[in-house]
Parts: C-alpha cells; structure tokens; sequence
C-alpha cells in the first residue's frame, strides 16, 4: 500500500541577544518539497567526513529490525552503527488474543497502529485459524507488515482502510463507519496513549482494546558502542520509547547536541518534550520519508 510522501517544513529559532549568548535553539524540522532535490545535490558530500568510512547513523530498533533502514541508507553510501535501545516483550492481553478472534461475534474493523503490533496480531491470527478479518493500519510501514499474507493466503485478511495522513488521530476520525453498532479490535502496545479508542467510542465505535505487547529499554548497552554513538552526527529513532531510551543514556553527556531523525510526527513531539534539539521527521511516517529526513540532517551538519 503506497501513500503519498507529503512534505513540509517547520524551523524556530529563538533571536539573538545583545548582552549574552542565547542558548541552543530547538529546532524541529518536517521534510521540505524542496529538499527532494537533497539526494541529487547533497549525497555525493555525506562521506567527506575526515573518516568517510565511519558511521554517520545510529539506528535504534530492535535488534534484527534495523535492516530495511541499513540498506535504504547504504544506497546513499552511509554507513550506520546498530545500537538497540529498546525490547519488545509480551504485554498482559496477549494471551487473549488468538481466542478474542475466534469468537462467534465478528468485528468490523481490527485496527493496527506500529508493525510490531501487526506481528504480534498476525501469531494470533493463525493460532485463531485465519478468520475473515478487514484490517485499519495507520500508514505503509504498519501495512507492509501483511505483505506476505496478502501474497500467500486466501485473502482472508484484508487491508482495507488508511487514514489521508499516518497518525492516530486521523485515523480514529476517518476510520469507516457502517451501521449503528461497529465493533473494533485494537491490539496494542500496553504503552499507547487512549487517543485511538477515545476517538472511535466518540464517533459511536465499540472498542475492544488488548494491551498484546510492550516495550523496554535493553538491559546492556556496549559502552565502547555507545561511545561512538555519542559521536555520529544523526540518530534515527522510530518510537517514544525508543527517544526516553536514548535520553537516560545520554543523560550524563550534557554536551550532546546533535541530530535525531524520527519516522514520525508522534515521536518527534516525544523528543521535543524531552529536550532534544535539531529533530528531523517527516510528514508522512514510513520508510522512504525517514530516510530523507536522515539525509536532510546529515545535511545540515555537513553545513555545520
């Protein structure tokens, strides 16, 4: 499912003082129409660091999820240094899952907001038997999750709604309604906020929300690994979670100021409210606009 790459920009900077130096703006920036042309005009420089070969990006995710991101990255010539922040672990609803789905009263709609709840819901699906089921996903990289089972089953599984613009709330505003009574199953992390079932029950939705997964910050992190972490000029994070995570560990290093590149807006608020500056994220969440928004702050700390 392809959605359209929307981009714009948005930069505060705060004015210059007369009497002292004015601390370090925060600055979060939305991809930029114009910075399409950045891969044409600005690759050929990425690498003319004094160590070209060294990795210009941290990637976050879970360990063995980072490879999509790697190769994308690769293509520009970028090297990254995998240093997963988070974990995922089984949340206090899953093991309802499989027999919530085998029930003899359908849902209308099962509403999927990240890829690893789509994971997670497509286990129990199986274990459930396959039923008939037509699936709400937030934006392509949630969709993507259901690539192979859209190729090799019997269609029993439907993708069938997007939202125009890959956030929650959007989705819980636009989610098709049919008849009086719509009943919706929303697996979720045990850390997502309400803003999903809130927005459906207000629109009349009957909402079944199983807390299925959730996330942890790794136990151990390779000092010498995070070390160079500290150093490369963009980190790439792709969850809330995954922005707290990277904020304890740099907690004791106040001179941090580089980039952070989110795979969306919800997690660029999560790193603006806890402090971060010069965040980069795109409009609409997924891989192709993560990697531009990597490309445009590695950009601008080439400039720097």
């Amino acid at each position: 499912m392809a959605l359209p790459s929307q981009l714009s920009s948005l930069s505060s900077l705060s004015p210059p003082s007369t009497s002292a130096p004015p601390p370090p703006p925060l600055q979060i920036h939305r991809r930029r129409r114009i910075a399409l042309r950045f891969r044409a005009s600005h690759t050929s420089s990425l690498g003319s660091s004094s160590n070209p070969a060294g990795p210009k990006v941290v990637v976050t995710r879970e360990r063995g999820k980072n490879g999509k991101l790697i190769r994308a990255l690769a293509k520009h010539g970028i090297n990254c240094l995998e240093l997963p922040l988070i974990q995922h672990t089984q949340g206090p609803d899953m093991g309802r899952l499989s027999s919530v789905l085998s029930a003899d009263t359908p849902f209308d709609w099962i509403v999927i907001t990240s890829p690893e709840a789509g994971s997670v819901f497509l286990e129990a699906w199986k274990a459930a038997g396959t039923p008939n089921v037509n699936v709400g996903v937030v934006g392509a990289g949630t969709a993507s999750v259901f690539d192979d089972v859209l190729q090799f089953s019997n269609r029993s599984l439907n993708v069938a709604f997007a939202p125009s613009k890959a956030t929650g709330k959007v989705l819980a505003s636009e989610l098709p309604k049919n008849g009086v009574k719509c009943r919706v199953l929303y697996p979720a992390s045990a850390k997502a906020s309400n803003e999903i079932e809130e927005g459906l029950s207000n629109r009349g939705f009957e909402v079944t929300r199983l807390n299925t997964y959730t996330t942890v910050q790794v136990q151990h992190v390779d000092q010498m690994r995070l070390q160079e972490a500290l150093s490369t000029p963009v980190v790439a994070v792709a969850s809330p979670s995954s922005v707290r995570a990277w904020v304890k560990l740099i907690s004791d290093s106040k001179s941090w100021n580089n980039s952070v590149a989110c795979i969306g807006e919800t997690t660029a608020l999560s790193a603006k409210r806890l402090g971060l500056q010069n965040v980069y994220y795109p409009e609409q969440p997924g891989l192709e606009g993560w990697v531009d928004s990597i490309l445009e702050a590695l950009g601008s700390h080439d400039q720097l």
